[in-house]
């Protein structure tokens, strides 16, 4: 079984990307392997973030690397706050926080779509890596709902179950997602090739 560093502390981030990615490879995330290297993402697009986090980890390690850079993109505020999205609101707020704080800024708003973006990068070496990057559509709503999923979850619509993202199952949402769609492709790409 082939091993790759997961390029990520979020523990939900690692559940969802082992349950999609399942026995065919093992996944070891950084507090597994006690990386705790500050890695500053200061790209300008999600796969550019993800690079960076693949290149730093893999220099310590010198092992595959696996990156996700993901964010949420609200269509009438240009596409922010898209590769800040963890950030949004500052330093020190919660999940529930920022999405508070984003239902308070788009109050009256009538243009509510919006997409999570997933950039996955697979960093083999220096001169080898791969990337994949999906989304997944939908809209804001102007209450939280559900009890499922992380982040923006409970906020973000999704017409093709017609419920919010935090009221459908782990497998459902897995099905649809930014990164779930991104996990499945790279996946796919991973049983092509020989690391």
């Amino acid at each position: 079984m082939q091993t790759i560093i997961l390029a990520t502390k979020n523990q939900h981030k690692t559940r969802e990307l082992s349950e999609i990615f399942g026995n065919s490879i093992a996944l070891k995330d950084l507090t597994s392997i006690n990386f705790d290297k500050e890695i500053i993402e200061d790209g300008n697009s999600f796969i550019e973030n993800a690079l960076i986090k693949c290149k730093a980890v893999y220099e310590a390690t010198g092992l595959p690397v696996l990156a996700d850079d993901s964010g949420l993109c609200v269509e009438a505020w240009g596409g922010k706050p898209g590769i800040h999205t963890a950030r949004y609101g500052g330093a020190g707020l919660n999940d529930i926080e920022r999405y508070e704080l984003m239902l308070k800024e788009m109050k009256g708003e009538t243009n509510r779509n919006a997409a999570y973006v997933c950039a996955l990068v697979l960093y083999v070496s220096p001169t080898r890596f791969y990337i994949v990057q999906e989304d997944c559509c939908g809209t804001l709503l102007e209450a939280p709902v559900g009890n499922g999923g992380f982040g923006y979850d409970p906020i973000f619509f999704t017409p093709v179950y017609g419920k919010g993202m935090a009221e459908i199952s782990a497998d459902e949402k897995n099905a649809i997602s930014h990164r779930g769609k991104a996990a499945v492709a790279m996946k796919n790409l991973i049983q092509t090739l020989k690391l």
